[in-house]
């Protein structure tokens, strides 16, 4: 039976929960919760979880079995899996929408989430300092159109790939960061489906399980998914000091050519207030008014705080930052957030550098003092790379509608405190496989050849194992990468004789002692040895994979399980009767593999 840990609005298997935690064995630093909006294709499916119900726009997800990964050659992603009914939020909707049609509104949106936990910006340095901006846009984003670091939001935009992805930015400058600092830059590191980019530049990254992808047009429901809020999270379940939200507005969405669903006019209050939910079920309460904030001041509802950074100070009462990082102190709490497409207070000048506020700018609290009476731009959208009216012209900029900051890198096979794939964009590490992995976490390495000397009876063939029947050795090779997570290695050896039995076996050390008519290249270690089912041939030729990894995962105990961070060794024995020595049997060439993520 499978153990559940649960609160209140909470189910998760123990194994999923162990999961989120680590990644093919491999510690990892995060745990990623996300929702969805109420348009696109993943609402009213079952979720992957324990209890099958099906997803609303105001559950928080995270990974369903397989991801965050690529689809395997059997299908797409399973959905995510739901961490946290959307009735722990008090909505007063949730029950009565369970199971409702993707683009058919029900007035349950959540636009943002946060634990109150997120880690403080410290000092002017803080973005070089380990921690990072994460984030996602809605389907109508372009990105900056002259960016080089794919995979970002310019380069999956065109295949209607970039709305299901979380991105994280680098290399941001010294904060605050106005529009005129430049442009910004900013990679791909979760992709909604885990599916190489029909982009041109077809990148592939780990999946969450949605569906893409998700072209820009007028009118619901959407074709794709569309990552709605964003928490990177410390604690799992409902945290102790409850969940801050953010609830959508009711005014009209200019490019979308419908109303906003008005979950919070249902609830009482603004789209532009931050609630706080202070235990599973309880109605949201204001915790940071919209005025307090620098917002609605062109009427209740007026605008929408659509993504959410927070580290509150502990005593649960709002307490306004009144110029950036005064929040070190304690004294007051450092709430960022990001303003939707329609919100009235987009073009009003900023009260930091008073230049027109726009949808992908992150925001902070009024600046005492400052140049105006609304929120203060502390990062510009253009320094994370996105789109603007006021730098690109046009009528509307991208929409950043989800944010978080966290510390530690969510993908580091290198241990270098870098995400992988800015080192990879950044040219530090090499991707020539194009699987979004560095080169450097995959290596595979072809050895115990069998030269002259250790051959049993002279039967040597430095390129493969020793000679069998054939007059040559066994060679042992392989395609596809060392990625646990893409699970594509396939195990090749050609120059068998035919028709004769063998097995695939992998361990954790190498050796090289006479065995049969050739070598045994692979010991046991402190783990074992471990046996893939046999398998014979009919043309001198076998193969095994893709797949490898999980058929270890299924087939052996936890210690032949392979992890992200292990090196295993393969060698293949067969019979050959007819071999050169009278062993009856032989052994390919060695193989020796490093997997990464």
């Amino acid at each position: 039976m499978t153990a559940l840990h649960s609160t209140a609005g909470f189910w998760m298997p123990t194994a999923t929960l162990f999961a989120a935690l680590t990644l093919g064995g491999e510690a990892v630093a995060f745990q990623l919760t996300f929702s969805v909006t109420y348009e696109g294709p993943t609402i009213s499916l079952l979720n992957s979880g324990q209890q099958p119900t099906r997803i609303t726009e105001a559950d928080l997800l995270s990974f369903g079995p397989g991801a965050p990964g690529f689809p395997g050659t059997t299908g797409p992603l399973p959905p995510p899996t739901v961490v946290l009914h959307g009735d722990v939020f008090g909505l007063i909707n949730y029950n009565q929408c369970q199971g409702h049609p993707p683009g058919n509104p029900c007035g349950i949106e959540v636009d943002s989430i946060s634990q109150g936990l997120d880690p403080q910006l410290v000092d002017f340095s803080q973005l070089t300092g380990g921690r990072r901006l994460w984030f996602s846009v809605d389907e109508w984003a372009a990105g900056d159109p002259i960016s080089t670091t794919s995979p970002d939001v310019a380069s999956e935009a065109p295949a209607g790939d970039s709305s299901a992805d979380i991105f994280v930015e680098f290399g941001l400058g010294l904060g605050p960061v106005g529009p005129s600092a430049g442009m910004g830059t900013h990679v791909g590191v979760f992709d909604g489906d885990g599916v190489r980019s029909a982009a041109p530049a077809g990148n592939l990254y780990p999946g969450m399980g949605l569906i893409e992808p998700n072209t820009p047009m007028p009118g619901l429901p959407d074709l794709g998914d569309d990552v709605d809020a964003l928490d990177i999270a410390t604690v799992l379940g409902f945290p102790p000091g409850g969940y801050f939200v953010s609830l959508d507005s009711a005014f009209f969405d200019p490019l979308e050519g419908v109303p906003n669903t008005g979950t919070a006019a249902l609830q009482g209050v603004s789209g532009a207030d931050v609630l706080l939910v202070a235990s599973p079920g309880a109605a949201p309460s204001v915790f940071a008014s919209a005025a307090a904030l620098g917002l609605d001041f062109f009427g209740v509802d007026s605008d929408d705080l659509d993504a959410l950074v927070l580290s509150e100070n502990g005593d649960g009462v709002f307490q306004p930052s009144a110029t950036p990082y005064d929040w070190t102190s304690g004294g007051t709490d450092m709430l960022l957030f990001s303003v939707r497409r329609g919100s009235a207070v987009i073009g009003s000048p900023d009260s930091i550098f008073g230049v027109p506020i726009e949808a992908g700018d992150v925001l902070t609290t009024p600046l005492s003092g400052g140049l105006s009476l609304f929120p203060g731009i502390l990062f510009a959208a253009e320094s994370l790379g996105l789109r603007t009216v006021r730098t690109h012209g046009g009528s509307f900029g991208d929409d950043l509608n989800a944010m978080d900051i966290s510390v530690a890198a969510c993908f580091d096979c290198n241990n270098n405190g870098v995400e992988d794939s800015v080192d990879i964009s950044t040219g530090a590490s090499s991707d020539v496989d194009n699987n979004g992995i560095p080169d450097e976490c995959e290596d595979i390495d072809e050895y115990c050849a069998c030269p002259s000397a250790p051959g049993s009876c002279a039967n040597s063939d430095p390129g493969a194992g020793c000679t069998n029947s054939t007059g040559g050795g066994a060679h042992l090779f392989s395609s596809g990468t060392a990625s646990v997570l893409a699970d594509d290695l396939v195990l090749n050896v050609d120059g068998l004789p035919t028709g004769q039995p063998g097995i695939f076996y992998m361990g954790g050390n190498q050796i090289a002692l006479p065995f049969g008519d050739g070598l045994r290249c692979v010991g046991g270690g402190g783990a074992g040895i471990f046996r893939y089912p046999a398998q014979s041939n009919s043309s001198g030729v076998v193969s095994r994979g893709p797949g490898i990894v999980a058929l270890s995962c299924s087939s052996f105990s936890s210690a032949g399980c392979i992890a992200s961070g292990s090196t295993w060794n393969f060698q293949f024995w067969y019979r050959d009767p007819a071999g050169p020595c009278g062993g009856f049997f032989n052994l390919s060439n060695g193989l020796a593999v490093s997997f990464g993520l």
